[in-house]
């Protein structure tokens, strides 16, 4: 039997709390109709019997507190919303609970935003991690001790565990159900709740936009004009130039200010302005690599599926706005 405590942090999104309980608790009605005994125990639990959630507009009762729970097997904690300092602050009391039952040697998983309460354990440092995509920007700032892998959707250090933005939490519930029930349940589960088991990335859903809450000013002043200037041929010396740096110290501040490399951030901003051409107008590929700056069209396709996922014709089938309306 595994213990599984989903947190109930003040401030949650009220599906992440609900959603990984559904699943897990679809486990066990499952083994019970094939006269198998449950699998789990599934507990909520806050610092509070009554906990504010969704910016205070619901509450979530819970007849267990943490204190009272000596060991679980898993920790889930859910996604958090709002200002992310103070939704840190108002759940740093969760922390040091965290933190001895990963010590008794319980498992631990983040989902969507709850990474920044996992992050703010010390669990993750020089650990991989996945956020929403949305507050990557936001992670890196407050935790750079932290390997943020923003394009994966789930992420496994050792028992401890992160989901990428927004529903794709539900990936993670049904992976942690596949290491606990095996392959056959998390594939019956995935047909219940009809969720597309095979996700790996979450990378077609980015929107790149580039860091610049940073005190460099002449790095941002770089930014500004590589966004401004994606159409032509930009070099990181044409840069170097442009604001009296050398390269490599360049480079150095570049990568430092933004956690991409001048050559990356190129690249991303290029595949930014493709991918709103092929969401939104009737360009063919070759005529949009064109009009971003490409003019090798083995060179455009591969960086574009390195960064999205997908290839530019998967990708205008899937988003492109004209297809949506004619359907």
């Amino acid at each position: 039997m595994k213990h599984i405590t989903i947190l109930v942090p003040k401030g949650a999104i009220l599906g992440s709390i609900e959603g990984p309980r559904l699943v897990f608790s679809e486990v066990n009605a499952l083994l019970q109709r094939m006269g198998k005994p449950t699998l789990f125990t599934i507990q909520l639990a806050g610092l509070t019997n009554e906990t504010p959630v969704c910016g205070g507009m619901y509450s979530v009762y819970t007849k267990t507190l943490i204190q009272d729970i000596a060991h679980t097997d898993l920790v889930v904690i859910p996604a958090i919303d709002g200002d992310i300092r103070q939704a840190l602050d108002n759940n740093r009391d969760f922390i040091p609970w965290i933190l001895a039952q990963y010590n008794r040697g319980a498992e631990v998983a983040s989902l969507c935003m709850g990474a920044f309460i996992l992050a703010s354990t010390g669990l993750l440092k020089g650990r991989e991690c996945t956020t929403h995509w949305a507050a990557a920007n936001d992670f890196r700032r407050m935790f750079p001790e932290v390997k943020l892998v923003e394009d994966k959707l789930i992420t496994d250090e050792h028992g401890i565990y992160s989901s990428g933005g927004a529903f794709s939490y539900l990936n993670l519930v049904l992976y942690l159900v596949e290491k606990y029930a095996g392959r056959d349940m998390a594939i019956a589960c995935a047909k219940v709740f009809q969720i597309d088991i095979e996700r790996v990335s979450q990378s077609a859903f980015i929107v790149f936009n580039g860091q610049k809450e940073h005190g460099d000013e002449p790095i941002k002043k770089a930014q500004i004009y590589i966004e401004d200037n994606y159409q032509e041929k930009i070099t990181v010396d044409q840069l170097a130039d442009m604001l009296a740096l050398g390269r490599r110290n360049l480079e150095r501040r570049f990568k430092k200010a933004t956690a991409n490399s001048v050559a990356e951030y190129i690249q991303r901003v290029k595949m930014e302005a493709a991918k709103t051409s092929l969401e939104s107008s009737r360009e063919n590929v070759n005529e949009v690599m064109y009009q971003v700056g490409y003019t090798d069209p083995k060179a455009f396709r591969s960086t574009f599926k390195r960064i999205t996922g997908l290839s530019p014709n998967e990708y205008r089938s899937k988003y492109n706005r004209e297809k949506a309306v004619a359907a």
